[in-house]
């Protein structure tokens, strides 16, 4: 599988409990780059040759301090491109244990955001909306008024295909 982008970049996609919980992360509003999206834990790759479920678990560590040892690699969902930034997002799903007290790297996240798989599904929508002077068309999620749109959207709603017959 293959999407557009020149540069790699991986992200965990963490999930908890019952009802299936997904753990997100929300950026921070002065950051230059996505300030304030909602995204998972993840980023590029530290050096080329890094394997991308490795870059997915160290970046979970080092934004939300989630240790590796915690996850339970499940599975992977199709790589999405992003289209102004030119990165291949390559998506792990991970099973890890409810209750955790999250430790934020405060130079980049504002808060850890869960949201059960119920509540993406209801918040559901397809929207276009307008960014830097282009409309995009993208599937949305709204859940207690925080929307998830663009790459992570094409995550979620990828993940929530594969997971319908159990939420």
């Amino acid at each position: 599988m293959d999407a557009p982008g020149t540069k790699d970049a991986a992200v965990l996609v963490p999930l908890h409990g019952d009802p299936l919980t997904a753990v997100f992360t929300e950026r921070r509003a002065d950051l230059r780059r996505h300030a304030g999206e909602i995204s998972f834990p993840g980023g590029r790759q530290d050096e080329p040759d890094e394997d991308l479920r490795t870059t997915a678990l160290r970046e979970a560590e080092e934004e939300i301090g989630l240790p590796a040892s915690e996850v339970e690699l499940v599975g992977a969902l199709p790589p999405v491109g992003t289209f102004v930034t030119g990165y291949r997002i390559h998506p792990f799903v991970g099973r890890i244990p409810p209750g955790r007290v999250w430790t934020l790297q405060e130079s980049e996240v504002a808060q850890v955001l869960e949201f059960s798989l119920p509540d993406l599904v209801a918040g559901h929508a397809m929207k276009r909306l307008m960014r830097k002077g282009v409309p995009i068309k993208t599937p949305t999620y709204t859940v207690d008024g925080h929307l998830i749109w663009g790459a992570t959207g094409r995550i979620v709603q990828s993940l929530l295909e594969r997971l319908a017959p159990l939420i």
